[in-house]
């Protein structure tokens, strides 16, 4: 599983004309789920994107968390972070799971960062949504977790 983070000041999202998510201060996640990710990636991407320590302290430092800066996540889920652009100018798509697969480890994203005290939103799973940000800092990472059954024993 991946994620982009943004450190936002606010976000929405929006499907058509109505606000279905929006958060204060904290994280826009942008999640992308591969094929062979399952429930264990889904949690240890929500623990990083809880405990990831990228928000000022008291001293300017970044040396806090979401959790410990009482901020909120807003989860949209993206299959494009698993677009392929090595070859040509049209991204492949066979690395993004299928909906069937993606919406319940998204889902299960979602869950756990509840389960650790944190309030989310989300976009609309498989939508046509717009979502605003306002982005803080900037501050940008990508975050990836992989499935050890499935990644290559000899690295």
């Amino acid at each position: 599983m991946r994620a982009v983070l943004q450190r936002v000041r606010k976000a929405q999202v929006e499907v058509g004309d109505e606000v279905v998510g929006q958060v204060g201060p904290g994280w826009c996640a942008l999640v992308g789920v591969t094929h062979t990710d399952t429930h264990a990636e889904a949690a240890k991407l929500a623990e990083k994107i809880a405990n990831m320590r990228s928000f000022d302290d008291e001293s300017g430092v970044m040396n806090c968390s979401v959790l410990d800066v009482g901020g909120e996540v807003l989860v949209v889920s993206q299959f494009t972070l698993y677009g392929d652009t090595r070859k040509g100018r049209r991204p492949g798509w066979s690395a993004a799971a299928p909906a069937s697969v993606a919406e319940p480890l998204v889902q299960a994203v979602v869950d756990r960062l509840t389960e650790l005290g944190l309030a989310v939103s989300t976009g609309r799973f498989q939508a046509e949504m717009i979502v605003s940000i306002v982005n803080d800092g900037p501050v940008t990472l990508l975050v990836e977790v992989e499935n050890k059954a499935t990644s290559d024993p000899c690295k």
